[in-house]
């Protein structure tokens, strides 16, 4: 009859979990000790398959991602809250796939054609591609590369791939319906002066629940603000100084927008909600702490993460799948700006 570790720790006057840490191979004995006790339970027949069937060999790994951040002129993808979040997701969803992942970031003039293929001479099985920045042109060296390709964060009519993306329109449709089932007054809009494929589409929203209310989108003031804090509070300052008098309410394409025009209304005056009522976009950390705390849109940026890898991988089983367009649906997040 197999001796058992409890019986093992009585043998050799030890605790059972220092006969446990000895036997499982773990930390916290003397090299000794572990010698001491791995003699003594072969000598006594100690049944270590009991070892094996706890602690099953991990499955290998299916190989490597890249996770490849393109930025053209960076004024949109910069270190925030919004792109680690995204970050996070995407780890998440590779450690739940097996694969490994890297992050490469690239910028438009560094010849990403000689880089982009470097990258099939390492183990790289697939590539998640954020695309915020990007246009048309700069997507085509990814396509020569005939390796499975998820583009995130943007959508080309013209390009036929597979695509994770934010609602966008739908997003700015509730943040405007919410504007104006509130104040009841023309909406205005704080655009970015950077124009990408995300501000387009919640352009479009914006725009079609202004119709919807039936109000003239001609009769909305538009200002157009760097999308950071400090561009937005600097270019709203200017638009204050130069006489011009805000609309009741507006939608900002992003919290930066929101926040740094929130600022520049609060420095000349403007009560916010009383005065000016402001909507964000993308639910950022600091929407949470302004003053007032700032109604956005909720972006489920982890989620959106750990889709864009099981679509990847679904890619990599089956190479011969139809592409798809998956959008990210939105929520409104009411606070104290409205």
């Amino acid at each position: 009859m197999s001796v058992t570790a409890k019986e093992l720790a009585s043998l050799l006057n030890l605790s059972e979990a220092a006969v446990s840490m000895a036997l499982n191979g773990k930390p916290g004995v003397s090299t000794a000790t572990r010698k001491k006790v791995m003699e003594t339970a072969e000598k006594h027949g100690y049944d270590f398959s009991r070892i094996t069937a706890k602690a099953p060999a991990p499955r290998p790994s299916q190989g490597t991602l890249y996770f490849i951040i393109y930025r053209k002129h960076g004024a949109v993808v910069t270190d925030t809250p919004f792109f680690s979040q995204l970050s996070q997701g995407i780890d998440s969803g590779c450690k739940k796939y097996r694969y490994f992942l890297n992050v490469f970031y690239l910028d438009e003039g560094d010849n990403p054609e000689r880089q982009l293929r470097e990258l099939i001479h390492f183990d790289c099985r697939g590539i998640l591609l954020l695309g915020t920045e990007m246009l048309e042109n700069d997507v085509l060296p990814f396509l020569k590369l005939n390796l499975p390709l998820v583009i995130l964060d943007t959508y080309f009519e013209t390009i036929e791939a597979d695509y994770i993306l934010i609602n966008n329109a739908q997003g700015a449709y509730l943040a405007t319906c919410h504007l104006l089932s509130r104040c009841r007054e023309q909406p205005g809009y704080l655009r970015s002066s950077y124009p990408i494929n995300n501000f387009t589409e919640r352009a479009d929203g914006f725009y079609r629940a202004v119709r919807r209310n039936g109000m003239s989108t001609s009769n909305s003031k538009v200002h157009y603000l760097s999308p950071s804090a400090e561009g937005a509070y600097a270019d709203m300052t200017a638009i204050l100084n130069a006489g011009e008098k805000p609309a009741r309410c507006y939608f900002a394409d992003n919290d930066l927008i929101a926040c740094g025009a929130m600022k520049a209304l609060k420095e000349k005056g403007y009560r916010i909600p009383q005065d000016v009522s402001i909507v964000g976009f993308d639910n950022m950390p600091m929407a949470a702490y302004t003053e007032p705390a700032l109604t956005t849109v909720n972006v489920p940026k982890e989620y959106m993460g750990e889709m864009a890898v099981c679509r990847l991988s679904q890619l990599i089983e089956s190479p011969g799948n139809i592409p798809v367009k998956l959008e990210i649906s939105t929520t409104l997040v009411k606070r104290k700006t409205v």
